[in-house]
């Protein structure tokens, strides 16, 4: 009699298919949110292998502030010739210019909050009833409270006190005109199951996540990497740093962190032994106590 045992990945691949899945059912116009961060590289991965052999069936969206890491503009463009998928890219840019966003001033100025607004119209635009996200609850409190099937009302706002239960892997996909959800396959998921699976799978990412030597400054406990978007003042000193990022946004609120994980198993291994979250380093989380949570009830990813 044959032995039929799942690991832990198997389980949580299996769970995500199963939503993603769900999410192609139930929605007439769905996307995937994509950053060319690792999470959302896992779920593009995770949607390739629930519709093989055919084509990945959602479009991939991404949101450019125009202050990325150009080696995550480079990953993206890669792996869409690759997977041969549409891609859809929302410029903030665009939403500054028509007076939709408001670009923030100072040292600390950031492009991040501003994606709401161009995230918003993109949906509108193609209206998408349905966007896949690579956010889990282990990442960060406001995301702990999210369902797999997230709902937002007709101006994209998020009430964590008005959600659909979800029992028995039930989930409810049905709303107004003008509404739509926010799916999140990877909400079982923790951050060293993600890069766990990623060795596994032997999923191509960005370089940024291993260990190299780059500029920065220190700010606000952590490293930033110059660039041409950071206003110095006169106390700060780039330094040349062997660093790596544990996760990946705007270059302007990124920090990273001193280390020598230049491999996949050496990643997995410092992970394994992390004291700080992945988003203990990403200054738009340090505004308030409840920044994120803030944000995402505004329609933030």
């Amino acid at each position: 009699m044959s032995n039929y045992n799942l690991t832990h990945l198997d389980e949580l691949e299996n769970e995500s298919i199963f939503i993603l899945r769900e999410v192609f059912a139930q929605f007439e116009h769905p996307c995937i949110l994509f950053s060319g961060g690792k999470d959302s590289i896992v779920v593009t991965h995770l949607a390739k292998k629930a519709f093989h052999p055919a084509k990945i069936p959602f479009p991939l969206v991404h949101i450019d502030t125009g202050h990325n890491f150009p080696e995550t503009i480079v990953f993206r463009d890669q792996i869409v010739s690759d997977l041969d998928v549409s891609l859809i890219v929302g410029m903030v840019q665009e939403s500054i210019n028509s007076g939709r966003s408001k670009e923030e001033r100072g040292k600390n100025a950031s492009r991040n909050a501003l994606q709401t607004n161009t995230l918003l119209d993109t949906i509108e635009l193609h209206h998408f009833d349905a966007c896949v996200g690579g956010a889990r609850r282990d990442e960060e409190k406001a995301r702990a409270k999210e369902r797999f099937f997230s709902h937002r009302d007709e101006f994209g706002q998020w009430d964590p006190k008005n959600q659909r239960p979800e029992l028995w892997n039930i989930f409810n996909g049905k709303h107004h005109d003008g509404e739509h959800f926010r799916v999140f396959p990877l909400s079982n998921w923790t951050e060293i199951d993600v890069w766990q699976y990623i060795l596994g799978e032997k999923i191509q990412i960005p370089s940024l996540y291993f260990a190299h030597e780059r500029k920065v400054i220190r700010r606000n406990d952590t490293w930033l990497p110059l660039s041409e978007y950071i206003q110095l003042d006169e106390k700060e000193v780039p330094l040349q740093k062997k660093i790596r990022f544990r996760t990946l946004g705007d270059i302007t609120i990124t920090g990273g962190y001193e280390s020598d994980a230049d491999t996949l198993e050496k990643i997995v291994d410092e992970v394994a032994t992390a004291r700080q979250t992945e988003r203990g380093n990403r200054a738009d989380d340090k505004r308030s106590e409840t920044s994120m949570e803030d944000r995402k009830k505004e329609g933030y990813f």
